[in-house]
């Protein structure tokens, strides 16, 4: 029943000294406010991104040449990844034949930059070839809308067919069935076998302006370097027969390209086998230092705000000397006084906190109206908000509330 009083008539003050109220909020607000925007900013960019880095499927990964990501390499790993041997068809076959816990192996080699034309339709110059194998589909969760997929036959002969991307699709057939129709893919004719499924991307990844081919039919047309002088090489997507064994597929599939690559035991790979997760995990990596300097100055801020809400209370404190008298008068302890003016700082806190969460999570927000990205609410986020306000009202209210219980009855009484 005394902390009930206690908060009631903290509650009373509140409400009582409005503009007071008001000011001590602002500080709280801004700093809860600055913490949680940028932490709902960064939600949403993430949960965005991980949906894209999502492109193999759950129990596929991919064996390439070149580093995943390596935004954050150094100049000196670059140049070393560089001077990487390519990865060949061969060792894809060697995955397929020797590694018992996969079921799907696939080889892609991509080049960019090209263009679609049929009869007097043509699209800008910015398709994507890919020349791959019947595993694409299902290791890269990017399915056929209608039509066929590459066929093992296609790969063997080596025959011109594509299936094509639905964006392309849509430019060059918009009133028309694409299906067994002839296009011009970068000055070669081939006959349209299938159409992806719509697959958009929020980053522009263009999935839609995709090109499949036979990857026989791609090297024979394309050779082995690509336009930069470069020794092309072959991305090989890996699929376990189920998530149990994932990881047991991954070291088997290193050991095979170990072998047949012939690194010695003491060197590391010359490769690099990445899947969605660890995709991810880099990505995250990337935005903790981000993370860590935004909370460190909301924690600056919400100090700030602090410091502010305890000169507030002394002031308080001060206006509120003869009340205080004449309830220590009627025989109020010392513990009820600080108590009041404590729960008054805290209640003050927690109303800014969860104002401040408020402001925060559509600040933070703006980013997926003005990107299209998906929206994001980080709750871990607003619980800690709010929980810091707490120890925020807690450590700083203390004091003044302090000053209140020691004030000396008769002295305060005379207080004019």
């Amino acid at each position: 029943m005394q902390f009930l009083e206690a908060f009631r008539m903290a509650l009373a003050a509140i409400v009582a000294n409005k503009l007071r109220s008001f000011l001590t909020l602002i500080g709280i607000i801004a700093g809860v406010a600055s913490i949680i925007a940028v932490m709902t900013g960064i939600s949403v960019i993430q949960k965005t991104m991980e949906k894209e880095m999502s492109v193999l499927g759950s129990t596929t990964f991919q064996v390439q040449k070149n580093a995943a990501g390596g935004g954050h390499m150094s100049a000196e790993e670059r140049r070393k990844i560089a001077r990487r041997r390519p990865v060949t068809v061969a060792q894809a076959d060697a995955i397929r034949e020797k590694v018992k816990t996969v079921d799907l192996v696939g080889a892609e080699i991509w080049d960019f930059g090209f263009k679609a034309k049929y009869k007097n339709k043509s699209t800008n110059s910015n398709l994507t070839i890919c020349g791959g194998t019947p595993e694409y589909p299902a290791n890269n969760t990017h399915y056929i809308a209608f039509g066929r997929n590459l066929s093992h036959e296609d790969i063997k002969v080596g025959r011109k067919v594509v299936v094509i991307g639905y964006s392309i699709a849509e430019e060059l057939f918009p009133f028309t069935d694409p299906i067994d129709k002839r296009i011009k893919l970068d000055g070669r004719k081939y006959k349209v076998i299938g159409v992806f499924e719509e697959k958009k991307s929020a980053f522009g990844a263009g999935y839609d302006n995709y090109c499949l081919i036979p990857i026989t039919f791609y090297q024979r047309t394309y050779g082995k370097f690509d336009s930069r002088g470069r020794e092309r090489t072959v991305n090989v997507t890996v699929r376990a027969r189920s998530p149990e064994v994932v990881q047991d597929a991954i070291e088997e599939t290193r050991a095979v390209m170990r072998y047949e690559r012939k690194v010695k035991p003491q060197d590391e790979d010359d490769f690099t086998i990445f899947s969605n997760e660890s995709m991810i995990k880099s990505f995250n990596e990337v935005t903790a230092g981000v993370k860590v300097g935004a909370f460190i100055i909301g924690m600056i801020a919400l100090v700030v705000a602090g410091i502010g809400i305890m000169n507030i209370m002394l002031v308080s404190v001060t206006e509120r000397t003869r009340e205080i008298g004449v309830r220590k008068a009627l025989g109020a302890k010392r513990k009820s006084i600080l108590t009041q003016f404590l729960f008054e700082a805290i209640v003050l806190c927690n109303i800014g906190g969860a104002l401040g969460v408020l402001a925060g999570f559509g600040l933070g927000n703006i980013v997926s109206i003005l990107t299209g990205f998906e929206n994001a609410v980080p709750l871990e986020w607003a619980v800690g908000g709010v929980v810091f306000c707490t120890a925020v009202g807690l450590t700083f209210g203390m004091w003044p509330a302090i000053v209140a219980s020691k004030l000396d009855p008769i002295e305060a009484l005379r207080y004019e």
